[in-house]
């Protein structure tokens, strides 16, 4: 506490006499937080305990299609990021549910159902939405779905067996309306293979959302930039994960990992498009973890 705040705190409430005791009630104040706080020791190793019965429960909500009203276009490719996920979440010993095209209410169920579920046996929670997106939505078959409330069901207040527990949600889907230009590297160490199928983009804007602790918010692009899909092999962002957790998923530390799905969907460049102005442009993922320790999904005995 500086001078000023102590000398504030004494002469709030100094009558008279009154103003060397109350002066020395806040010294002792300070002394004894500034003290507990000394005392504390925080392990950087510490890891989120993952010897539970089960791995947890990861959804996915791939929606490919939309209804004609809201004017979204068919998201090719979508599907070869569904069966990708599926395939290596599985091998990470995940329980894996895919639903497919779901409208608003059906969507809401199923979250409100893993919400209410009991997850005291289980390490964590996965939930990946593949979609358009829309500022702080996602679009269900029929409309929009606010991303903000998915995830304050699974807050402490309203989902308490994963008090605690890492709590994940990734977001394949557009958060703006701009291209990123490429720079030219100071060295040529990049992978210049490009994609020969057509890249198209998830449509609109989504921001980062704050969630609260244990979450972790994986992005499949910064904000206020296209995400970019290929129309046969899927997503850049869902390609490029699936890849690194395959190799690496049971070894290495999942924000380490996901600065390594960074890399790589960088190193991308746009190929083969319709809008001849997106060719060259790159796309970097980005995510917003508040984690209190590391995370691994080592193999599970």
């Amino acid at each position: 506490m500086s001078n000023t705040t102590e000398d504030s705190c004494a002469a709030s409430v100094a009558k008279g006499n009154k103003t060397a005791t109350v002066k020395a009630e806040c010294s002792e104040n300070r002394t004894e937080v500034d003290a507990f706080i000394g005392q504390l020791s925080l392990d950087p190793a510490e890891e989120y305990k993952t010897n539970n019965k089960r791995r947890g429960l990861a959804l996915i909500f791939n929606q490919e299609r939309f209804f004609w009203r809201l004017g979204m276009s068919d998201r090719h490719g979508t599907n070869a990021d569904r069966y990708n996920l599926e395939r290596r979440l599985k091998e990470l010993n995940f329980d894996v549910n895919v639903y497919e095209n779901y409208k608003q209410e059906e969507v809401w169920n199923k979250i409100y159902e893993a919400s209410e579920a009991d997850h005291s046996d289980a390490d964590c929670f996965l939930l990946i939405f593949l979609s358009h997106g829309e500022q702080d939505h996602v679009f269900a078959y029929d409309g929009k779905i606010s991303i903000p409330d998915i995830t304050s069901m699974f807050k402490g207040d309203k989902c308490k067996s994963l008090v605690g527990k890492p709590k994940i949600f990734v977001l394949q889907a557009c958060r703006g309306d701009k291209h990123d230009d490429p720079v030219t590297p100071a060295c040529d160490d990049v992978d210049s293979e490009l994609k020969t199928n057509e890249v198209v983009v998830d449509a609109s804007a989504i921001h980062t959302l704050p969630a609260g602790a244990d979450f972790i918010m994986c992005y499949s692009v910064a904000e206020g930039y296209y995400s970019h899909r290929e129309t046969i092999n899927g997503s850049w962002y869902i390609q490029d994960l699936c890849d690194v957790l395959h190799k690496f998923g049971s070894s290495l530390e999942f924000t380490e990992l996901l600065t390594l799905v960074n890399r790589k969907v960088s190193m991308r460049s746009v190929g083969n498009c319709n809008d001849r102005s997106a060719i060259g442009k790159k796309q970097v993922p980005c995510f917003a973890s508040m984690l209190t320790k590391k995370l691994y999904f080592r193999q599970k005995k």
